[in-house]
């Protein structure tokens, strides 16, 4: 009877993700059956069990393992892990339709910081097309990525390409289990981590109308002979669809919808696909092997923890010369302390609300008559860096961008109010860029927030049809593509460039993303109106996100509250932002951040429960901090065990409220056992930090 009940929700669930294709450009009808679907198979109160610190070190087994794959599947001719068809044939199918030229392995760092990489270069014999695999293995983290590009160097139309798939391959896992994440929608529960079967019948996931608000594009997969972390660079309309087989896991990743013949000279891509070993069945290690992978070889180097303070939100109409009195009289103990300071939405010339002059990224010369430099360097005479919002994709009418993109064709995409600027237009891609270029250079920017505020899959089938001849997915793939042309040309021209990836929160985090930038607000659930309202719980909503995006991410960010003590420690992550900071408070817990760059382990799944405590840990086998949120429903005393510790070292553990709090124990006890941990009210955090004793 369980068999047969088990069958039945997997053939609802495989249909269920069907019938959300057919709400590709229905976001909200799309998400509801999303959720659906995930929520017929998977849990959502997700436990790990314990792991060593020894176990959590990357392998020589994982290594070779990982090696092995990537000569089988990618430096090879004979059983690529992609495909793609040509006129009716599959690359895989029709392997000698093909030539194929394996390149040489390049020194370790040479392309990719940290990695081997390998060009392999393909020849179709029966027409001008070509493929390039770009593609690095780290081998130090078990874990290889490549990229597809597809290029007509004819001087005629190639023949159709279509089932362009970045992956296409068996994972040798066995029996395998997923972990993945919700996307981000604006809910308590963004990013929520839920844990499922693989199962027998296909099962689908996407970006909803070109950006990720059901599903995050990464994929724990946990399996009885070993798990692999799958991930999909793709700021666009991405697709997963992963199946058991007697094998393992069918693994496909693609562009969601292409099917097109490119013209002469012309190159399309696919996502970028990603892949990271595991031995064992502890998902943990995935995690911490898949973040360490992110840390070592894809974070701009110069990515570090980083505290903000929020100087003017939209609504906000001070002039220069207050702005810059603020910035001087601020307490010089937020001002030693601060990395940045955020000016978002509202600087530029607008009619009635902010949003209505999105598309003139000229300071108001009202408030601003010198622009802003003069506030940009009073910033930096602080000591800090200036943060300031654009929007360069959305134009509004009337604006500058509209004014200058009406005189070309197919440089604005129009449907409704919010039109897209058309970064697959390689001339309107390069205006683009020289305008925010000279605008961050103009005006001091360190930190530059880019926002995208508006789902654009419907804007690219528009252009598909109106400027590229009917060709499906051509507009996404090359809008997609000098999107990250652009954000590189950016740091380029601007020494020492940051990044701010927003996109209504964080729907655009992916791993092409993710190499470019940090998401310092993840999540508009955290968004205070002007009046100041704020969510009931919205400090365990925050929680909750850093508990389930530390799974995945390092580095996150959004607003830190300092009403109370549970205020402040609820919003402590590598980039948090304050609006009101409170002296006594604003510096606090910096070892703390540093430490949430290490492991991590989720202790205790709260989710946003107020009957539930939620606890994570930060650290490695020497030193570490551990969270522990009792709520104003939970019972006042927790339990609280460790992970990721030496079973044999001994430890002390100490609590900065409480100097009469000192335990020391072993690694083992500590992790099986435990120490209890007993509020005085609630609801209560406790941060308690952890060293290894010499």
């Amino acid at each position: 009877m369980r068999l047969q009940l088990k069958k039945l929700l997997c053939l609802l669930q495989a249909l269920l993700m069907l019938l959300s294709q057919i709400f590709t450009l229905n976001g909200a009808y799309k998400i509801k059956t999303d959720r659906a679907a995930i929520g017929l198979t998977s849990e959502r109160d997700v436990s790990f069990a314990a792991i060593s610190a020894d176990a959590l070190q990357v392998s020589a087994q994982e290594k070779q393992r990982c090696r092995a794959w990537y000569d089988a599947h990618i430096r090879t001719a004979d059983d690529p892990a992609y495909d793609f068809t040509v006129g009716g044939k599959s690359l895989r199918r029709h392997l000698r339709d093909w030539t194929f030229e394996i390149g040489e392995e390049s020194a370790v760092g040479a392309v990719e910081r940290g990695g081997k990489t390998t060009v392999i270069s393909l020849r179709h014999k029966k027409s001008d097309l070509c493929a390039r695999v770009e593609a690095t293995i780290f081998e130090e983290s078990a874990a290889c990525q490549w990229t597809v590009y597809l290029r007509n160097e004819g001087d005629s139309r190639s023949p159709v390409i279509r089932r362009f798939y970045a992956a296409d391959c068996t994972l040798d896992t066995g029996e395998t289990t997923l972990y993945v994440s919700r996307g981000s929608n604006s809910q308590a529960d963004d990013f929520e981590l839920l844990h499922t079967a693989v199962t027998p019948t296909t099962m689908i996931f996407d970006a909803t109308e070109g950006r990720n608000t059901s599903y995050l594009p990464y994929f724990n997969l946990s399996g009885s002979k070993g798990g692999a972390v799958a991930a999909v660079g793709w700021t666009g309309q991405w697709r997963a669809s992963l199946r058991q087989t007697l094998q393992g896991v069918k693994l496909r990743a693609q562009q969601a919808f292409f099917r097109a013949a490119l013209e002469p000279q012309e190159e399309v891509r696919s996502p970028l696909a990603s892949l990271t070993f595991y031995d064992g069945d502890n998902a943990l290690k995935g995690f911490n092997s898949f973040r360490q992978m992110q840390l070592d070889c894809l974070y701009p180097e110069t990515m570090r923890p980083m505290r903000g303070y929020m100087l003017a939100n939209e609504f906000c109409t001070l002039t220069c010369d207050e702005l810059i009195e603020t910035v001087q009289t601020t307490d010089p103990a937020i001002l030693g302390a601060t990395d940045y300071f955020w000016m978002d939405a509202g600087w530029y010339t607008y009619r009635e609300d902010w949003y209505d002059g999105v598309g003139n990224w000229t300071p108001d010369a009202t408030r601003f008559p010198a622009s802003l430099r003069p506030l940009s360097d009073a910033i930096a005479q602080s000591g800090s860096q200036f943060l300031l919002w654009y929007e360069p994709e959305r134009v509004r009418a009337g604006t500058i961008l509209e004014q200058e993109g009406v005189k070309h064709d197919g440089w604005i995409i129009r449907n409704g109010d919010n039109l897209l600027w058309n970064l697959a237009d390689d001339g309107a891609c390069a205006f683009l860029t020289d305008y925010i270029a000279a605008s961050l250079e103009e005006n001091g920017v360190g930190v530059y927030r880019q926002d995208f505020n508006f789902d654009p899959l419907r804007y690219w089938k528009q252009a598909d049809r109106a400027f590229y001849g009917g060709r499906t997915g051509i507009c996404e793939n090359h809008y997609v593509t000098n999107l990250y042309r652009f954000l590189d040309t950016l740091c380029d021209r601007v020494d020492g460039l940051l990044i701010d990836n927003c996109a209504s929160g964080g729907r655009r985090i992916d791993l092409e993303m993710c190499r470019r930038s940090v998401p310092l607000w993840r999540s508009d659930y955290n968004c205070v109106p002007a009046d100041g309202s704020r969510k009931a719980d919205d400090l365990e909503a925050t929680q909750a996100m850093t508990y389930a995006l530390s799974c995945w991410l390092p580095y996150s960010g959004t607003v830190q509250h300092t009403e109370s003590l549970y205020a402040v420690r609820s919003g402590v992550m590598t980039h948090p932002m304050v609006m009101n900071p409170d002296p006594a408070t604003y510096a606090l817990y910096d070892d703390v951040r540093a430490d949430m760059t290490k492991r991590y382990f989720p202790l205790a799944c709260g989710g946003t429960d107020d009957s539930k405590a939620l606890a994570m840990q930060f650290g490695d086998a020497e030193s570490g901090s551990a969270m522990l949120y009792l709520r104003k429903s939970t019972a006042p005393s927790y339990q609280l065990r460790l992970n990721g510790l030496s079973p044999d070292k001994a430890y002390v553990l100490t609590d900065p409220d409480d100097p009469t709090f000192l335990v020391r124990e072993t690694g083992q006890t500590l992790m099986e056992t435990g120490v209890t941990l007993t509020a005085a009210a609630l609801p209560h955090a406790f941060i308690l930090s952890y060293t290894a004793d010499a």
